[in-house]
């Protein structure tokens, strides 16, 4: 429209046609509009920015309805829209005047600007065109600069989380504490519903050991992902897995799946070796992850894999050094407090027999068993010390196979053995413990005999207390011999469960 009034408007009336659109009254809108575009920051900025630009649109060429659409950069449809005016085309039979620019920022289209009906119902004029155009070119401007800032944000923020994440593993803790440190900071800076790590089972699947999820986490630890699944081939090829609603998508297998919408899966790996996968799924209907988000949390998964290889490796030298710490005090204990304590009672038994006395013999001889107790107490101190440390297997089953491997190191071969019965469900605090304790007994009693080459442990959780109360029974047997040549007795011990 022309900066005259307009043939067909009435005088008075607040359209751009009359009141010509770049007039004294409405010239100051687009510095006022360019000033807050270069102020930007926020994506809420940016949304009241965009709106205001719309309310802009409709003052300035008197159009009844302005609207401002932008693309979904993922998908190519209009994903937002900032509309203003009264909605009133002013539908009177004819055609509604209309016209649209394209919001470009360096040849790509961000989105569109659009008008639509005047008061008079004239067409827009070439004026309205050019403000139309200068308000798109704003939108364009405002849209790429927020865009960059939140970008730049985002990224900031993402570094400052693996930084995070990083100082946390190397300054030490559990390898549990690891794997929850890396879940919930991803979680956060992903704003995901849950952060989820998994890692490969002895079945050939992928479990989930860690998630952290505020809102709602039960159920999820435990779930598996299933050998042969479509999701755990492309994981396990170190392919990360991208997903826009996990209820819906044939890949997802799991029964938490129906909890959950977007979501990415991606490879814990370093050093071509695979350590897990995290996953950062968000509730449904919630917003889809960005090209952006997905470029990020990529490269925070790779920074995540490599603190927790060096992690590990620092854990590993701090268990190689109380190993080796732990060899040493048992050498010693053997080489040198065992052999003379053996020694000392060799003479004291020897001097007993010789001495006439009885009351001299039976001190002799009480002495004579003190030591003997005491070498006994010292050679299970030595096993113990051959041990794993206390938090390495969780379960009974394992626990007895950790004092087998450990006796294998002082024994120099390892004892066979074999379960009877649920020996895991069944036997509990505090039978664990003094089963515990009586095998190693027998084990350090069996490295003391001479000629000892094969020792059986059977651990039954299936026997029966003489009282008909069901019981765990432990039978240890070696081939070595007794003092006086006899084959060494069985240890058999008992308790009700």
């Amino acid at each position: 429209m022309t900066d005259g009034p307009a043939a067909g408007v009435p005088a008075g009336a607040s359209s751009a046609g009359a009141s010509g659109g770049l007039g004294a009254a409405d010239g100051p809108a687009l510095p006022m509009l360019l000033e807050a575009v270069l102020g930007l920051g926020s994506d809420r900025e940016l949304r009241a920015m965009l709106q205001r630009l719309a309310d802009t649109a409709t003052t300035l060429t008197g159009a009844r309805n302005s609207t401002l659409g932008l693309l979904d950069p993922e998908h190519g449809t209009i994903g937002e829209r900032y509309v203003s005016g009264s909605g009133d085309t002013g539908d009177t039979g004819e055609p509604t005047p209309s016209t649209e620019v394209p919001i470009r920022v360096h040849g790509r289209v961000l989105g569109h600007l659009r008008l639509t009906g005047t008061n008079g119902g004239e067409p827009f004029t070439e004026a309205d065109t050019a403000v139309l155009t200068a308000l798109a070119s704003l939108a364009g401007f405002a849209i790429a600069s927020a865009r960059l800032y939140a970008a730049a944000r985002q990224r900031e923020r993402w570094i400052e989380g693996a930084a995070a994440v990083t100082t946390a593993l190397l300054a030490g803790g559990s390898p549990a504490d690891a794997l929850m440190t890396v879940a919930e900071q991803a979680r956060t800076l992903a704003d995901a519903s849950a952060g989820v790590i998994l890692q490969p089972d002895a079945a050939g699947g992928m479990r989930i050991v860690t998630a952290s999820a505020p809102d709602d986490p039960a159920g999820i630890v435990g779930t598996v992902i299933e050998p042969g699944s479509p999701v755990l081939v492309q994981l396990l090829g170190g392919e990360p897995v991208f997903i826009e609603d996990s209820a819906t998508d044939p890949r997802m297998t799991t029964h938490v799946r129906s909890r959950f919408g977007p979501s990415m899966m991606l490879p814990l790996r370093s050093g071509g070796r695979l350590i897990g996968t995290l996953a950062l799924p968000r509730r449904r209907g919630d917003r889809p992850y960005t090209a952006v988000d997905r470029l990020l949390a990529t490269q925070f998964a790779s920074q995540a894999a490599l603190a927790l290889v060096l992690a590990d490796a620092g854990h590993d030298r701090e268990r190689l050094a109380v190993y080796e710490d732990r060899d040493r005090i048992a050498r010693d204990l053997h080489d040198l407090v065992v052999q003379r304590l053996f020694a000392t009672e060799m003479m004291l038994e020897s001097t007993r027999r010789r001495w006439a006395a009885p009351e001299t013999g039976e001190l002799l001889g009480r002495a004579v068993d003190e030591l003997d107790s005491t070498i006994q107490e010292v050679r299970t101190a030595i096993f113990a010390l051959q041990q794993p440390p206390a938090d390495a297997p969780a379960t009974f089953r394992g626990r007895v196979l950790r004092e087998a491997a450990g006796a294998a190191e002082v024994l120099g071969f390892r004892p066979s053995v074999r379960f009877v019965g649920a020996v895991d469900a069944l036997v509990r605090a505090p039978v664990d413990q003094r089963l515990l304790d009586r095998l190693r007994g027998a084990l350090a009693a069996a490295h003391r005999r001479a000629g000892v080459s094969a020792i059986e442990v059977e651990v039954d959780a299936t026997a029966v207390a003489p009282d008909g109360r069901a019981a765990v029974r432990l039978r240890v047997t070696d081939d070595g011999r007794a003092e006086d040549g006899s084959r060494a007795p069985d240890v058999i011990w008992q308790a009700p469960l």
